[in-house]
């Protein structure tokens, strides 16, 4: 963890665990363990605890925030030792491992008598549900989008953004221009990046999940990881930093006008308006749509129990996140998409036409996939094989036969 988050995680810890001058002190000390490490998650995230605890007194939460990198290693060892948090932060993407190592609580009678499960999408309910027990509650959505760069748009003549991922290659190299310095497109090779080349091979059609495993069909998958390591190999549309470009570098290109354009999703949305205005800079789109389908990824932000010796008031944590006035703030502080239904209808959301791409998304976007050991493929084998290809220590075939053999281990 970087020094800045070390500082951020301590004041925010001060704050979180400390009661409002003359409050009794707290009943419940409940831990909280995710992933969230940036400034702007920070700010959403103190706004809600200090929302929580005015509104219930007898409770304090302590939080403890993990990078992404290291956040399953410590939670899997945290269920081996018995030593869990009261509460934690669930992403989609590994709900079946913590479910296959018995890491959450089961919810589901709780949730089914919750007075506020009618304003969640049933999207939201089956991709948290395994064998009919409900293992969390909905606290935001991450929609994938892409940002772009409208005055770069319109200085090349280009009438709006890609429909379709093959225009979204061709706009990428019109844009380019290595001369100036610019670049088409932000690609995400480093860290991170695995989950937009597991993106593109579901859009070619290449990856399913049947009976609870992974498979890939090799020649679907040879023809999305050559389009999609090709926009740098073939096109030349990236920068030459890719393969090692995280969050933090393609962030900084796309704000500072490096590159036209990023894939990313709805949390980042507060940090890049603070350095481009909205509409006359940039403006945000729906991810294209691949050559087998238009899979778009919303992946849901849930919270949850993995200890239930103070399940009432845990639950009181997990399910307040809910609520329209948190996922409000968390919207304002990040651009978190709200999960709830009721949210949505919030002026912030309703009448924002930077929203419009994102609210067009939900009704048919698809979780990201998931199934026992799919992280481990995603982040140790999916990615470095991408890497291999974008470096060109392999071909496009030796990356798919790593990815296929990956499926077989996992």
């Amino acid at each position: 963890m970087s020094r800045r988050h070390m500082m951020l995680a301590a004041a925010l810890a001060a704050g979180a665990s400390i009661c409002p001058r003359g409050a009794a002190r707290a009943d419940a000390r409940l831990t909280y363990w995710h992933p969230l490490t940036s400034q702007s998650e920070f700010a959403g995230l103190q706004r809600i605890i200090s929302m929580f605890q005015s509104a219930n007194a007898g409770s304090s939460i302590v939080q403890e925030n993990i990078p992404n990198s290291e956040f399953m290693a410590k939670v899997t060892s945290a269920v081996l030792t018995q030593s869990q948090p009261d509460t934690l932060m669930v992403l989609a993407e590994r709900i079946d491992d913590l479910v296959a190592m018995e890491g959450l609580v089961d919810l589901s009678d709780r949730i089914e008598s919750w007075n506020l499960k009618g304003n969640f999408p049933q999207t939201a309910w089956d991709t948290i549900t395994r064998d009919g027990k409900i293992y969390g509650a909905p606290a935001f959505t991450f929609v994938d989008w892409i940002y772009y760069r409208t005055d770069w748009f319109q200085d090349a003549g280009i009438d709006g953004p890609p429909k379709t991922m093959e225009e979204f290659a061709d706009i990428a190299e019109k844009l380019t221009d290595p001369s100036k310095g610019r670049y088409g497109y932000g690609m995400r090779g480093g860290q991170g990046g695995d989950t937009y080349m597991v993106s593109v091979l579901r859009q070619f059609g290449a990856l399913q999940v049947q009976d609870g495993r992974g498979l890939l069909d090799r020649q679907l998958a040879i023809e999305a990881v050559d389009y999609w390591t090709g926009l740098a190999t073939k096109r030349k549309a990236v920068p030459p930093s890719a393969a090692g470009d995280s969050y933090r570098q393609v962030m900084e290109g796309f704000r500072t006008g490096q590159t036209g354009m990023i894939w990313h999703h709805t949390g980042s949305l507060v940090e890049i308006s603070q350095a481009l205005k909205q509409g006359e800079q940039f403006m945000t789109a729906q991810v294209p749509a691949g050559p087998a389908n238009a899979y778009r990824r919303v992946s849901y932000g849930y919270n949850g129990l993995m200890r239930d010796t103070q399940a009432d008031e845990a639950w009181k944590w997990a399910s307040y996140w809910g609520e329209v006035e948190p996922e409000i703030a968390m919207l304002e502080a990040t651009g978190y998409f709200p999960a709830s239904t009721e949210a949505l209808k919030h002026p912030r959301v309703a009448d924002n036409p930077v929203y419009k791409a994102a609210s067009d998304t939900l009704p048919t976007g698809e979780p990201p996939p998931s199934f026992i050991g799919s992280n481990h493929w995603r982040e140790d084998v999916v990615l470095p094989a991408m890497q291999s290809v974008l470096i060109g220590s392999a071909t496009v075939e030796q990356a798919v036969d790593v990815m296929m053999k990956g499926l077989d281990d996992a």
